[in-house]
């Protein structure tokens, strides 16, 4: 069954059974976020009732410290992590000044208890909430009898002893260390993009490219990789270039992420595909004529299509 999403705050269409939520940005929706979700779809599932997801439209951050983060994922990506992982509902509330205000126990009484009616509640171990960061796993204990809730908590994922957060996965992708970040992650690292028109100069080359709108999600160093797309449920093998495009002279060079299905015949305009990247091929570079850098992308596909399926 199709995940369902609410935003904003509004009626919901049947009265949820026995809804069992989490709360927070999920930003990668990482090792550790997963067991915060894996546990509420399980504790929802023995209830025979529904597991929700509460986030916000933007991170916090930016309304709070008028600074906006590079997000790991953007809403629509982390959407589709949360379907994948078996959620029922999400919620997306608009997170602005007056959300940020609200005290944390407005926000039990008229979010979590009034309007979802919420009976369980899964908490991440450093998650806060509510004005000023004053709610958080002590405030939901003490305010459980008086709202009629349980809450369970987990702990933490670790990595070499260190706990799993957004902001070092943030780190080793933007390195290029992205390793680190799928051990992190505990999944294969995906960047999820809209397919935009481009300049139309890889179909000219032989190599048709879609090139993506990724919707503020960070993205790893500049340079050409081995990747797998995944759309319309299929998986193909492809080449993504990340970069400048030195070798065609342009008066005002901006980064593009250019992504090249192998096998596939078909119109991507509009589409949201989801691009994972299985290793790094080789730097961007400036070649000395069109025709040395097509020599070098046959090169590149000879690559990938040698990698296992």
């Amino acid at each position: 069954m199709a995940m369902k999403i609410l935003f904003g705050k509004k009626a919901v269409a049947a009265p949820l059974r026995w809804p069992v939520m989490t709360l927070g940005v999920f930003d990668g929706v990482h090792g550790g976020h997963q067991r915060v979700l894996c546990e509420t779809v399980a504790w929802a599932r023995a209830q025979e009732a529904e597991s929700v997801v509460v986030t916000f439209d933007r991170h916090p951050k930016s309304v709070i410290t008028h600074k906006h983060p590079p997000m790991i994922t953007s809403l629509r990506h982390r959407l589709v992590l949360f379907e994948a992982l078996g959620i029922d509902v999400c919620v997306v509330l608009w997170f602005d000044e007056a959300l940020a205000a609200m005290p944390a126990e407005d926000f039990v009484r008229e979010i979590m208890h009034d309007w979802l009616k919420v009976r369980g509640i899964l908490w991440g171990f450093d998650c806060r909430f509510g004005r000023g960061a004053e709610g958080d796993l002590r405030l939901l204990q003490t305010l459980a009898p008086k709202y009629g809730f349980q809450v369970r908590t987990v702990d933490p994922v670790t990595l070499g002893g260190v706990v799993v957060k957004s902001t070092l996965i943030r780190e080793a992708i933007m390195k290029g260390d992205l390793d680190t970040a799928m051990r992190m992650l505990g999944r294969s690292f995906s960047l999820l993009g809209t397919v935009v028109h481009g300049d139309h100069r890889g179909l000219k080359l032989g190599f048709p490219t879609a090139n993506l709108n990724l919707h503020h999600e960070v993205r790893p160093p500049q340079g050409v990789y081995s990747c797998r797309v995944l759309f319309d449920g299929k998986s193909y093998k492809a080449m993504t270039s990340i970069g400048i495009r030195p070798t065609f002279e342009s008066p005002a060079p901006h980064e593009v992420m250019e992504v090249h299905l192998l096998d596939f015949d078909g119109d991507l305009y509009g589409k949201d595909i989801e691009v994972f990247f299985m290793r790094w091929l080789r730097e961007e570079r400036k070649f000395p004529s069109v025709q040395a850098l097509i020599e070098q992308m046959n090169r590149d596909k000879a690559q990938v299509l040698a990698e296992p399926s």
